[in-house]
């Protein structure tokens, strides 16, 4: 019925010689939000889901003018949604689904995706939600105010079970103060779950309860006893907590991981081809304990070669449904502190199962690719395999071969080193963006306290492992896609949407004020110059600083089963496959690709989706985790160096002051404007000018400053000017 109606449009159209819209086609696409309200669509989305071929900026217009009848919702991304408040109007009032922004004095902000602004909730309306709950809030406009109030109406999904705080005990209770100032009220602590814990000390509480009677406060038992504040440990575990994260597996999970069997049955290995004879390694960092990738070479009598990319097979162990799979799915995601890892999997699996260790038999699932004698890609095959480790190389070890052509297997890595680099060269000639953003690693002693801070540096041995898993990734999206057998095939693609105009007219603007000009009105114009203006950075120290800026008018990378291809990569098709162990959205595709490996399995789409949403989620909150540990880090290192004066770059700004990445170590720290002789005012976000004399901070300046204080508890770097 649906393809009939759009069949109707395109006949109205041949004999239309009017640019304008046809009404049949309105009903169309609002039919396509009204399927799938939940789903976010622009316009190039919209124009792919429909099939039509539709002029741009029409549709974008029947888009807009569905939203100014209050038909659709248009997003800060510019995407649009369908709008439900009309059905909820005949119910008595609008209502919205949101996150729970806390403030200190007890009221909330509620961030709706679906709404412009925030809606205001009173300490008296907030009922028993905490920061970062999924909630549906009751709003109405209010005369006179900037944002709608409400009332919080049901608790949707808790961002937190467990918190970290001080314990108070007293005779016959205890009560636990959060470390989270957002998080202000006290858990109650029955005497039976104090568990030892002691007056003062700093514990885990997990709340059992979360309406506790007339003082309406949680009620929690206390899990793990961590002793005195103040330690690096319990700041490490307070982050993961803070961004949802448990700390430890569930009992029942632990003892469903042990249970698994861990022998290769001959009915098993016999299902699979079998890779064993066939040259392979792993290449890793120096420090990492799953592999969760690995790489063979091997050459044919015709002169052909295959390069496998065998990955290992966590769906062989993680069966859908079990409680093992379902808190992998709540995690969804390892997350990697400076000091420490929180796996998504049990290690049973993690550094075991699935750990592609050497010297021992391991099932994987495999994507082999044939080459000619050109290094062109003749061929692909996917399917589960079994392989056996020949070697475990560090990314240094695989260096010096590539740098020397001395030591063992060392043609086979100056061979995948070569076509890695045929790879590489087409990805950027196709439009790839080489944002190479530098990372920030510690040295850490047996405390682990940072003593020293550097930047990674990546060589031809990191980017032959990238480019062999960009290709698996690239090539798998690209089977799902392209099987034409029948309606699409439900998929977890890895997605990049277009950047910003708006932002990269600001961009560009700001980087024409440093003496660079930039041409960026069209997406291929923008990534041709983002990449000239790489190598221009590594010719002119002072262009460095364009790099984090022009990185943030990107748009975020995002898990998605509509595609629209990743723009940073230059792909029409990608999706992430090569790292299960640590990443659930692997997991998906891994069982979808299965299914599909002889015929069409479809999956359910809505259901698809939201999976993708939450797994997105869980990522960014990853993401916040590994960010608080870095400044965190930061901070502690330069806690031994107050007083001392060291040079830096203006690398952003606020209304409060400037902020400066220090040369020699990358820690970043605040200067105050009220520190400096004359108030300063914005002009954009990347100048800052003098009331008085005109003087002016702009981003990439170049300053000395000295360090007046590193506050842990607060993870901040406090400066001073000492000169310009």
């Amino acid at each position: 019925m649906f393809m009939k109606d759009i069949e109707t449009i395109m006949r109205k159209k041949k004999k239309s010689k009017k640019n304008s819209m046809p009404k049949d086609l309105a009903l169309v696409t609002l039919n396509l939000f009204k399927r799938t309200p939940k789903k976010r669509y622009n316009t190039k989305q919209v124009l792919k889901s429909l099939r039509i071929p539709l002029d741009f900026d029409d549709m974008t217009r029947q888009l807009e003018k569905l939203r100014d009848e209050g038909q659709l919702i248009q997003l800060n991304n510019g995407k649009f949604k369908f709008n439900k408040e009309s059905r909820d109007k005949k119910k008595g009032g609008l209502t919205a689904e949101g996150r729970v922004d806390m403030t200190r004095r007890g009221s909330a902000f509620i961030i709706c995706d679906d709404l412009e602004v925030d809606i205001h909730v009173p300490p008296s309306k907030i009922t028993n939600a905490m920061n970062g709950d999924k909630v549906l809030v009751k709003y109405a406009n209010v005369a006179g105010k900037k944002r709608p109030e409400g009332k919080i109406v049901k608790i949707i999904e808790r961002a937190n079970t467990s918190f970290i705080g001080t314990i108070n005990v007293s005779p016959t209770f205890a009560h636990v103060e959060p470390d989270n100032a957002k998080i202000n009220v006290h858990i109650f602590v029955p005497s039976g779950n104090i568990h030892g814990a002691k007056d003062g000390e700093k514990v885990i509480v997990k709340v059992i309860q979360w309406h506790g009677g007339k003082n309406k406060n949680p009620v929690g038992d206390v899990t793990n006893i961590l002793g005195e504040a103040g330690s690096n440990d319990i700041e490490m575990k307070s982050i993961l907590l803070k961004e949802g994260f448990d700390l430890e597996f569930p009992e029942e999970v632990l003892k469903e991981a042990e249970k698994i069997p861990k022998e290769i049955t001959q009915a098993e290995i016999e299902k699979r081809r079998d890779m064993r004879p066939i040259t392979t390694f792993t290449i890793d960092p120096l420090t990492a304990k799953d592999f969760d990738d690995a790489l063979s070479l091997e050459y044919k009598d015709d002169g052909t070669f295959e390069i496998g990319v065998h990955i290992a097979d966590v769906t062989h162990f993680l069966r859908a449904g079990t409680k093992l799979d379902k808190e992998a799915f709540k995690r969804s995601t390892s997350v990697y502190l400076v000091d420490r890892v929180s796996p998504m999997l049990p290690e049973v699996l993690s550094n075991d199962l699935c750990s592609l260790n050497p010297k021992e038999d391991k099932l994987t699932f495999s994507a082999i690719f044939t080459f000619d004698k050109d290094n062109k890609i003749t061929d692909r095959w996917f399917g589960k395999t079994i392989i056996h480790s020949d070697r475990r190389f560090t990314y240094e070890e695989a260096q010096e071969r590539i740098e020397t052509g001395k030591g063992d297997f060392v043609k086979e890595i100056k061979k995948m080193d070569a076509v890695a680099k045929v790879l590489r060269k087409a990805k950027f000639k196709k439009g790839a963006i080489n944002f190479d953003a530098p990372e920030v690693k510690f040295e850490l002693n047996d405390k682990a306290e940072p003593v020293s801070v550097f930047v990674k540096e990546r060589k031809d041995a990191h980017l032959l492992v990238e480019d062999f898993m960009l290709l698996a990734n690239k090539e798998v999206a690209t089977k799902i896609y392209t099987n034409k057998n029948g309606a699409p095939i439900p998929f977890v693609y890895r997605v990049h949407d277009q950047p910003d105009q708006e932002k990269v007219g600001e961009f560009a603007n700001f980087a024409a004020e440093m003496g660079y000009k930039l041409k960026m009105t069209t997406p291929k114009q923008i990534a041709k110059a983002f990449n000239k203006m790489v190598l221009e950075a590594q010719k002119n120290p002072e262009l460095k600083v364009l790099m984090p800026l022009a990185i943030r008018t990107m748009a975020k990378a995002a898990y998605a089963t509509e595609n629209i291809g990743h723009y940073g990569l230059a792909f029409d098709n990608y999706t992430h496959f090569t790292s299960p162990i640590r990443r659930y959205s692997d997991v998906l595709v891994h069982r979808i690709l299965f299914d599909n490996l002889k015929k069409p399995k479809r999956v359910n789409a809505e259901d698809l989706e939201m999976k993708c949403i939450h797994i997105s989620k869980q990522e960014r909150k990853a993401m916040e985790a590994e960010r608080a540990s870095v400044k965190y880090k930061q901070v502690e290192f330069m806690v031994n160096q107050v007083g001392n004066v060291f040079e830096g770059q203006v690398n952003g700004m606020i209304e409060k002051g400037i902020f400066i990445e220090l040369t020699e170590n990358f820690c970043e720290g605040m200067v105050p404007f009220s520190t400096m002789d004359e108030p300063f005012f914005l002009e954009s976000r990347y100048k800052a000018i003098g009331h008085n004399t005109g003087k002016v901070f702009k981003m990439g300046d170049v300053v000395k400053v000295k360090i007046v204080d590193a506050d842990l508890a607060k993870r901040q770097i406090e400066m001073i000017l000492v000169e310009k």
